[in-house]
C-alpha cells in the first residue's frame, strides 16, 4: 500500500448541520491528530453518523469549516476528498468476486484492470483474505465480509477512513475479534480514522481519543482513560460504564481533592474547585465492594437482584444513596438476593460531576 506515512489531520470549526427547522448537528467544533483512531460515541439520534456524513461529503455543511490536511473541504464533493468510508451495510457487489469487489473503486478511476487487481490484491494481503480473492462475498462469513469492505476503502488509499458502526451485524465473539483487526491494521499503517459507534466498550478498547455527543452537540472530548475516569457531566458518567448517579457533600476541597460524604461514608475524589457544598457523584459498579453487614460499617444495604455471569456477579442493591448496580469480581462470596451488605466505596471509580470551580 502506498502512502502509509503520510496521514492527514482534520478539524471542524463551528460546524451546524440542518434539515428544514429540524437541528441535526449543533454548532460543533473539534479536531483530530493525524495517525489516530477516533471515535464518535453517543446514543442514537444524537448527531455522529451525520457527522460522519459531512467528513465524507455525503451531506452539505450549513455553517462552518471542515478542513482535511489542512485544506477545506466544506465546499467540496465527495469525490473530491481523500476520504474513504465503511458502512455499516457491507454493500458488497454479489455478482463479483472478493477482488473484484476490492478493486471495483479503482476501475471507476479507470485505473487499468492489471493495476487495480494488484493493488486489490496488495489490500486484500493486509486484512488477512489474499487466499479468498476469488470467491463469491456470499461464500464468506460476516467477519470476512466486513474485512472485504475495510480492504475495499484501504484500497483507494485515503487520507482519512471513515467507520460508520462497522460491527453492527455481527456477532458479539466476532465484534471482538474484527475490531481489534481494524485497530490493529489502522495502528500499522499510520492511518487517520474516524469511527462512529454507540458501544461504549467499543469505543475505549480501541480510541486515542473520544468524541462523546449528546443532543447534537459535542459534550466531551478526550482520551479513553479521561472519558471515564473524569466525566464530565451526569450524562458522560451514565453513558459510559453505567455509572450509579448519587448525591453527596463537598466538606472540605483544596483544588486536588475534595473530602466527600456519601450517605454515612467518607471518602477523597480528585477535584479542580474550592467550592463546598451539595454535589452529585458518579460510582462506577465496580466502585463500590460488597461485605457481610456489620454494626460499623458506613453504608448498609439489601441485595435485591443477584445475577451470576461466569466472570462475575451483578447485583442490585437498595440502599439509602438509592439502588445501585454493583458489579463483583469475588465469586468467593456470593451474597444471595434478600441479603443485608455492607458497602464500601472506593476512590478509584467515583468522580464528581455535579459541582464546579
Amino acid at each position: 500500500m502506498r502512502k502509509t506515512q503520510q496521514r492527514g489531520s482534520l478539524a471542524f470549526e463551528r460546524v451546524t448541520k440542518r434539515y428544514g427547522k429540524s437541528v441535526a448537528v449543533d454548532d460543533i467544533s473539534f479536531s483530530i491528530e493525524p495517525k489516530t483512531l477516533v471515535t464518535l460515541l453517543g446514543p442514537s439520534g444524537c448527531g455522529k453518523t451525520t457527522t460522519l456524513r459531512m467528513i465524507a461529503g455525503l451531506e452539505r455543511v450549513d455553517e462552518g469549516r471542515i478542513s482535511i490536511g489542512g485544506r477545506d473541504v466544506t465546499e467540496l464533493s465527495a469525490a473530491e476528498r481523500d476520504v474513504s468510508m465503511v458502512f455499516q451495510s457491507y454493500a458488497l457487489f454479489p455478482h463479483m468476486s472478493v477482488v473484484e469487489n476490492v478493486a471495483y473503486g479503482l476501475t471507476v478511476a479507470r485505473q487499468p484492470k492489471k493495476l487495480a487487481r494488484e493493488r486489490a490484491l496488495e489490500a486484500l494481503a493486509l486484512v488477512g483474505l489474499a487466499d479468498l480473492a476469488d470467491r463469491s462475498p456470499s461464500e464468506l462469513s460476516g467477519g470476512q465480509q466486513q474485512r472485504v469492505a475495510v480492504a475495499r476503502a484501504l484500497v483507494l488509499e485515503p487520507e482519512v477512513l471513515l467507520l460508520d458502526e462497522p460491527l453492527s451485524n455481527l456477532d458479539a465473539k466476532m465484534r471482538t475479534r474484527v475490531r481489534d483487526e481494524i485497530r490493529d491494521l489502522q495502528l500499522k499503517l499510520g492511518l487517520t480514522a474516524v469511527y462512529v459507534t454507540h458501544d461504549q466498550e467499543e469505543a475505549l478498547a480501541i480510541s486515542d481519543q473520544i468524541v462523546v455527543m449528546n443532543r447534537k452537540k459535542i459534550v466531551q472530548q478526550g482520551s479513553p482513560r479521561e472519558i471515564f475516569e473524569a466525566p464530565a457531566d451526569e450524562f458522560v458518567a451514565d453513558f459510559i460504564g453505567n455509572a450509579n448517579l448519587v448525591d453527596g457533600e463537598i466538606r472540605s476541597a483544596n483544588g486536588k481533592t475534595a473530602n466527600c460524604l456519601i450517605g454515612g461514608a467518607a471518602v477523597d475524589l480528585p477535584y479542580a474547585g474550592t467550592r463546598t457544598g451539595p454535589v452529585r457523584i458518579a460510582l462506577r459498579p465496580e466502585a463500590i465492594a460488597l461485605q457481610v453487614a456489620s454494626g460499623d460499617a458506613a453504608l448498609i444495604g439489601e441485595v435485591s437482584r443477584a445475577t451470576y455471569l461466569g466472570r462475575e456477579m451483578q447485583y442490585a442493591i437498595q440502599s439509602e444513596l438509592g439502588e445501585l448496580f454493583v458489579v463483583c469480581h469475588r465469586l468467593d462470596q456470593i451474597f444471595p438476593r434478600g441479603a443485608r451488605v455492607g458497602l464500601q466505596l472506593k476512590a478509584h471509580g467515583a468522580a464528581i460531576v455535579g459541582a464546579h470551580a
